[in-house]
Parts: structure tokens; sequence; C-alpha cells
């Protein structure tokens, strides 16, 4: 009986290779873009399997169509092409207020929520905030900081938007200003929260938004501070009056905590800006939740200034920094 199965076993051999290919490329339609890929050098076979509609069509989110209805898209000749023109090209959509990109390596929906589209405490008044332009940025607009001792911004995005089962980080993504001076952020932190809107107690963290000496030892900026008290109030009732310029820094024994690039400090990308960390949230299954995040130093009462919010970026966690560019 075993002679028989040894002498029988080779003729039942198939080698995967000889298969239809149209057979092939259903079985790496329910692998990943990063496998399909990789596999696409195995053969001839395979690389032609790897550039049918019938897998990229699946490694597309189930939503795409609507997706793209809302922006105006260039006719492409694949759903591969389309797939990693998604990748590297973020579309706008929302009327402008959010882009919408994907994870090369897994398909995963990530967004970008614009500073337009953010809360941001005394956002729409001059002496403290204003819009301006830039040419390397996804959006219209982006928020530039003047000078404020309350700062707060907060932004939502429905989980329905996301992809299911999925980690997700909330970034942060800003500069410094034209004139290359922020202050008020080398040495005092600020508090960042990711959690379910309405939540009571979301996780808290503390960050540092130095975007030029956040691993260094440079010293602390004595800005002038008014009355506390005023800034205890509820931030919307009523805008602090208008403040001079701040002074150049006075040097301060004060030094700024090594960060050593931790989660905690900013990080460069590749598309200029900087980023920082805001907190993760597992989008479980297809509930339909809003998610908030929000950046916020209401306390110390220190005035603060010399940034450009560009918005906040929600993507898979597993995705790389610079995986995603701006237009």
């Amino acid at each position: 009986m075993i002679m028989v199965a040894k002498a029988v076993e080779p003729k039942r051999v198939m080698e995967f290779d000889n298969l239809p290919e149209g057979c092939i490329a259903n079985v790496l339609s329910f692998t990943t873009p990063r496998d399909a890929s990789a596999l696409s050098v195995v053969s001839s076979s395979f690389r032609s399997a790897a550039q049918s509609d019938l897998v990229w069509e699946r490694f597309l989110p189930s939503d795409y169509l609507s997706i793209l209805s809302q922006s105006q898209f260039p006719h492409l000749s694949s759903k591969k092409d389309l797939f990693f023109h998604l990748c590297h090209k973020p579309l706008l959509v929302d009327s402008g207020k959010k882009s919408f990109a994907l994870d090369k390596k897994y398909g995963k929906k990530c967004y970008m929520l614009s500073a337009r589209s953010l809360s941001i405490v005394w956002g729409d008044s001059p002496r403290y905030w204003r819009w301006i332009s830039l040419p390397d940025t996804r959006f219209s607009e982006v928020a530039e900081l003047v000078s404020v001792c309350w700062l707060e911004i907060r932004g939502w995005i429905n989980t329905a938007m996301l992809s299911e089962d999925t980690m997700y980080g909330a970034y942060l993504v800003y500069k410094p200003s034209l004139m290359g001076r922020s202050y008020g952020f080398d040495y005092q932190p600020v508090e960042v929260t990711v959690g379910i809107a309405g939540e009571s107690d979301p996780p808290k963290r503390t960050v540092y938004l130095d975007a030029e000496k956040p691993q260094g030892q440079s010293m602390r900026q004595i800005i002038p501070r008014r009355s506390r008290r005023r800034y205890r109030l509820m931030a919307d009732v009523e805008e602090p009056a208008p403040l001079p310029p701040p002074p150049s820094p006075e040097p301060s024994v004060e030094s700024v905590p090594n960060c050593k690039g931790g989660s905690e400090c900013p990080k460069k990308r590749d598309d200029g800006w900087w980023e920082i960390e805001l907190g993760e949230f597992f989008n479980k299954g297809c509930e339909d939740r809003e998610m908030e995040m929000a950046v916020y130093e209401v306390k110390s009462g220190d005035w603060k200034g010399g940034l450009v919010v560009q918005g906040i970026e929600i993507r898979s966690k597993f995705n790389p920094i610079n995986s995603i560019k701006s237009n």
C-alpha cells in the first residue's frame, strides 16, 4: 500500500502556476496589496493575474465609487492604477474639508481633517489666528496661530467612514510659521486625547509641539502672562483682551525635557510638515461611533504662538509616516 501511494502521488501533484489565470487572480484577491505585488514576480502567470481588475477591485474599499463621486477624479485605465493613485495622491472630499487616501500596504482608509473642519477656540479672531494659503498643503487654507493663552483644537470623525477591525492613530499635522519662530511650546507640554465623543474620561497624555528643539536642551522662553483668573473661565464665553507682541525671550535655567524622539515628541514627515500622535483607537466591526480628538493647553496661562496647523490625520497604525504624501 505504501508503494502504491508513492507511485500515485506524483500524478496528483499539480503546479500552482498551471492553474487558469482567473483562478490565480481570485486567490491573490484574498491576500493584501503588498502580498499581491510581491507575488507578481513569481512567474509570468502570477504577474498577469496580479494586474487583474478582479484583484484590485477587492483591495479598494466597498464604497470607493461613492467617495470618488465627491471630487473630480482623472480617468484611470485599471483598478490597480486607481488604487496606487489614491495611495500617493490624497483626494479632496467633503467640499475640500477632508482628504481621503489609502494605505498602500493593506488598503486601509485614511483621512485628514482640514483645519477648517476643526473646532479651534478663537479661530475666527484675526488677533489670535489667521487663515493663510500655502503651496505645500492639501487644502486651500491652513490656520496660523498668532498668539493665544488658551489653546484648544478639536476634531471629530465617524468611525463608519473608516476600515473595519483596524487600529487607527490620530496625528496633528503642523509646522512652524513662515517666520520660523514659535514660542510657548519648547518647555510647556500640551494635553491630547482620543476617545468616543461624550465619554467622561478619554485617555489623556501630554506631548511637546516644539518642532525645532524637541530633543535639545534649549532654554525656556519667558513670555509675559496676564492674570490667570480670567483664563480659568470657559474659552467660548469671551475673548481675552488683545496683547501686544511678546518681547524677545529671555533665557532661563529651566531646560526642555529630553524627548529622545519618543512618541511624546513631534516627527518630521517627507512632505516637510511635522506630526505628533494624539492617541489611537481600534475601529471594531461596523460600529457607528463618533471619535473625538483634542489638543489643548489651558492651564498655564502662558502665551503661545508661531505654529501653522494643516489638520488632523487619521490613519492605520501600521502605516509608516511617509507612505502618504500631500498633493
